[in-house]
């Protein structure tokens, strides 16, 4: 087996040259008939000490305009392409690129100790992965060990007390919920099926830093061979970063709301049966929340009557539960068990910022 990959990284070492203009060499890392394996490292994903996650060079990082909010943790991207495989193109609401069989999606979890200095360290929490064969997405979620140095595939999950600095210098802490491989499906699902959340196109149409320099993720794909379809970048959705001073406040809102709720806040989605979908090319403001009545009442509404109240965040059902920690009130009702301070007041700006009268 250490004779199968030293070949293999001579043979990498060997295409740099001619793969220099494109940066990655696909190159066969393990034998994809036998996954999901027990280790982490025997993907051969990372060169080096696992803990330091530098990715092997024919894994493909990638990144979104913006994430999911997941309890403050950080999340390393890569993908892993089945040699002479492409993506193809699709921008269809909560539709992802369309990945091949053999492709694995690789996000890692961790938490910086600092998070105002990324040099005082991390700790690695969990590597999700999503693995697609025969058209289907399967979850394989490997715990790493309190020494940093392997991850394992645990199908039970696992509660994680952690603890960091946060941006304003206070010691924060939250038991972290690493899920076991069934409860993926909670998120990530649309109609019967198993699905990405991420990749969207929209999400996707930014900039990466490279080794040489920023350029367009889609744009790269392509030149890389590893994407089709690609229609004119001007033809693409362009979603917000979240950091991004000069977008406005409701396209970085909209964009908020899509990759944080509309994969179940859609019409194929586990909240299908509320009528609020939130994908982000979604026009109808009613659909939207504006105006719009709960489809049942009880605590989750805080005995408030619409979902938006434009210009009053404070009476407005979304707010509420958003600046909630309480069971059967907070939302997403998964992977949050504490409250995303600025994501919420980007929220509270937007509704604040909406004109018009329920009344």
């Amino acid at each position: 087996m250490m004779i199968r990959y030293l070949i293999l990284s001579i043979l990498l070492i060997s295409l740099l040259p001619a793969c220099q203009k494109q940066e990655i060499a696909q190159v066969e890392l393990f034998d994809f008939s036998t996954v999901p394996f027990k280790k982490l490292s025997d993907y051969h994903f990372y060169e080096g000490d696992l803990k330091n996650l530098e990715p092997n060079p024919t894994l493909l990082p990638y990144d979104l305009t913006t994430g999911l909010f997941s309890n403050y943790a950080e999340k390393q991207r890569l993908i892993y392409f089945p040699v002479g495989s492409e993506a193809a193109y699709i921008n269809n609401e909560q539709e992802t690129i369309d990945f091949p069989d053999g492709t694995i999606i690789i996000k890692t979890f961790f938490y910086y100790n600092d998070l105002r200095d990324e040099s005082k360290g991390k700790r690695v929490l969990e590597t999700r992965l999503l693995i697609r064969k025969a058209g289907v997405w399967e979850a394989a979620d490997y715990i790493w060990n309190e020494e940093q140095t392997e991850a394992y595939h645990e199908i039970a999950g696992k509660q994680v007390p952690v603890e960091w600095i946060h941006f304003d210098g206070s010691k924060r802490s939250t038991l972290y919920a690493i899920p076991n491989d069934n409860e993926c499906k909670g998120c990530h699902e649309l109609g019967d099926e198993m699905v990405l959340i991420g990749p969207k196109a929209r999400m996707l149409n930014k900039d990466y830093t490279y080794k040489r320099k920023p350029e367009n993720q889609l744009q790269k794909w392509e030149a890389l061979g590893l994407l089709s379809n690609l229609p004119p970048i001007d033809q693409i959705p362009k979603t917000a970063l979240f950091e991004d001073s000069n977008a406005s406040l409701e396209l970085k809102a909209r964009t908020y709301l899509d990759i944080n709720c509309a994969h179940c806040h859609n019409s194929n989605g586990p909240a299908n049966n509320t009528g609020m979908f939130l994908d982000f090319e979604q026009t109808d403001s009613l659909t939207l929340g504006t105006c719009k009545p709960p489809v049942a009442a009880g605590g989750g509404t805080g005995g408030l009557s619409y979902a938006l109240v434009p210009g009053d965040p404070e009476n407005s059902i979304m707010i509420y539960r958003l600046n909630s920690l309480e069971l059967d009130v907070s939302m997403p009702e998964l992977g949050r068990s504490v409250i995303h301070e600025e994501g919420l007041q980007l929220l509270t700006d937007w509704v604040d910022s909406l004109a018009g009268d329920c009344e």
